[in-house]
């Protein structure tokens, strides 16, 4: 049995408590200080990228042995347990969506599906699959128009639970449409079917996708601020079409956030491999084999608790409120996940879905 990678539940880690930072921002609120509301702008788009990249990663791994060899038995039962998981996230997403509407589990359900028309395929299909995935969007965006359903002053999808609309949302305009967002979990699925335990690749990758992303933000900053000219209504626009923000999720962001992910994957599993016996280093690692309890605990306790006992309306909190709380869940997180890794092996909502689906 291979030794578990230390630096993908770290990055796991990260990546999870980059998005409670994000998600409690959108929900309670972030008035207040710019400074932090730029700290904390960093984070949009880009955990929630980097969770679908790992999950790309943990799919790859799971496979690797079995489509090495080619062993049809193994492919055909690791097949039948991605499409057992897949739907217990598809299920488990929607089952709160109504109290968290930007959920990503149920998107997480159908990726997952993408994968495995991938399966067995060779590293040039994969890329071709990933570009293909982020370059057709602009042209959907032409035939379809991007805010049907939406109502942006309060980001509420209005027809979700009809049957066009949840079509709609789920592969087009959703917070993470499947097109083109699946493209960061074939990205992982390609990234993970390496040898991850090669510094030399992995440093490559490290360097490389840090070029990516610097050269991409600085085009993409550059390239408004020339052609916007100081005209706020130009920039605006210009900041749709070549801004990094995930919505819409045009080839620009896609790249930033891929970019940014394989950066992120690569500099933990060195890193974690550097420091291997680091308590920090380990507390995270039980952190992100938690991660899918967390995610779900985030919404269901975190938001819900501010929600029942907190003395303002959601959207009314500051900025410095939604950060400190989002670090002090963050931190009980890592305080459970340490607690619990002496009871089990594997996180609460971990051990239904292996009950389910194995």
């Amino acid at each position: 049995m291979k030794k578990r990678i230390i630096g993908i539940d770290l990055a796991r880690a990260l990546a999870v408590i980059g998005m409670i930072i994000v998600n409690f921002k959108i929900v309670f609120g972030y008035k207040g200080s710019e400074v932090l509301q730029s700290i904390v702008g960093v984070f949009d788009g880009k955990a929630a990228a980097t969770f679908v990249v790992l999950a790309g990663v943990g799919i790859a791994l799971m496979s690797k042995s079995a489509l090495a060899i080619n062993d049809l038995d193994k492919i055909k039962k690791t097949k039948i347990r991605i499409i057992k998981r897949a739907l217990f996230l598809f299920v488990i997403g929607l089952s709160y969506v109504s109290i968290w509407p930007a959920d990503i589990l149920h998107f997480y359900g159908i990726y997952m599906l993408v994968i495995l028309l991938l399966f067995g395929a060779s590293q040039r299909i994969l890329k071709i699959a990933y570009f293909v995935l982020i370059f057709c969007y602009p042209f959907l965006m032409f035939l379809l128009n991007y805010e049907t359903g939406w109502d942006f002053s309060t980001l509420t999808y209005l027809d979700f639970w009809t049957g066009n609309g949840f079509f709609r949302n789920l592969f087009y305009n959703g917070f993470h449409p499947v097109f083109p967002w699946s493209a960061f979990m074939v990205l992982g699925f390609w990234f993970g079917s390496k040898d991850l335990n090669d510094d030399v690749f992995v440093k490559k990758s490290m360097k490389t996708s840090l070029i990516v992303f610097v050269c991409l933000q600085v085009f993409s900053f550059a390239a408004i601020t020339f052609f916007s000219e100081g005209d706020a209504y130009i920039r605006g626009e210009l900041e749709i079409l070549i801004g990094t923000s995930p919505m819409p999720p045009l080839p620009i962001y896609m790249l930033s956030g891929s970019s940014i992910a394989i950066f992120i994957i690569s500099f933990c599993i060195l890193l974690a491999r550097r420091f291997e016996n680091n308590k920090i280093i380990l507390a995270l690692n039980k952190t992100g084999q938690l991660a899918l309890t967390f995610y779900v605990a985030h919404v269901i306790i975190g938001m819900g608790l501010v929600e029942t006992i907190g003395d303002k309306k959601l959207g009314e909190y500051s900025i410095e409120f939604s950060l400190t709380y989002a670090l002090f869940f963050s931190l009980s997180c890592v305080l459970f996940a340490m607690f619990w890794s002496k009871v089990s092996k594997v996180g609460p909502l971990e051990w239904v879905m292996r009950k389910l689906t194995d």
